[in-house]
């Protein structure tokens, strides 16, 4: 029996290259997906929340509410399929729809008590099901690979925005400061006289005599070196 399945698993992969499917993200991404969604589905059970209906409440847990316009940026359902998945879940008793106090125009879809409940059931098939998936990789793979799934929404997720038309936030240039009045008049009293002495004092260390110490007299070392007796060498 392995012997066959590892045999059809070899044609299906030939198959799949020859018609160039397995190059195709595409095509490949779809396939996982249908894969993703058949464990999800066996590990919840019949009756159970769908896929969808768990990220909504997922998206709604710990919140005050969120408008629709919301629940599509942070589940990535479209407008149209969320707004009918919202009305069933209304129907359900899994959520309920508010007016927003800040905005009159806008509703607020709010997880109920009976949503709370549901999602706390399906917590650890969720995870049961995630855990299955990511089993069919090697253990240094499955990190990268849920980093690379990461990694692609966010960069779709930022292309829409910029197609969207919202202009990136720029930072204003910098204002030159205007000197404080205090160090301005700190300036205008100092000694105009004092970068000089600092000048003369760095070329006296450049002088090839040191100076003469304090408390010696020049005149009366000029005059005992002119002075001073010689002694004649005495010839015998």
């Amino acid at each position: 029996m392995k012997k066959s399945k590892s045999l059809n698993n070899k044609n299906s992969e030939k198959a799949m290259s020859k018609n160039g499917l397995d190059d195709s993200p595409s095509h490949l991404l779809h396939r996982v997906l249908q894969i993703a969604l058949d464990i999800y589905n066996a590990e919840a059970g019949e009756g159970a929340l769908s896929q969808r209906q768990y990220a909504v409440l997922k998206a709604l847990e710990g919140t005050q509410g969120l408008s629709q316009t919301d629940l599509v940026k942070v589940t990535g359902i479209d407008r149209s399929t969320l707004a009918d998945l919202v009305s069933r879940m209304l129907a359900k008793g899994l959520v309920a729809r508010e007016r927003s106090a800040t905005d009159a125009r806008a509703n607020l879809v709010q997880i109920a008590e009976a949503g709370k409940t549901a999602l706390s059931d399906m917590e650890p098939r969720v995870l049961a099901a995630d855990d299955k998936i990511l089993s069919l990789l090697s253990p240094p793979k499955r990190d990268s690979f849920v980093k690379l799934l990461r990694k692609l929404t966010h960069a779709r997720e930022d292309e829409l925005s910029e197609a969207d038309g919202k202009p990136r936030k720029e930072k204003a240039p910098k204002a030159l400061k205007a000197p404080k009045p205090e160090k301005v008049a700190e300036k205008a009293e100092k000694k105009p006289g004092k970068k000089k002495d600092k000048f003369s004092a760095k070329k006296m260390k450049k002088l090839p005599f040191p100076p003469l110490s304090e408390g010696i007299n020049a005149a009366a070392v000029t005059e005992e070196l002119v002075h001073a007796p010689v002694i004649k060498e005495i010839k015998g």
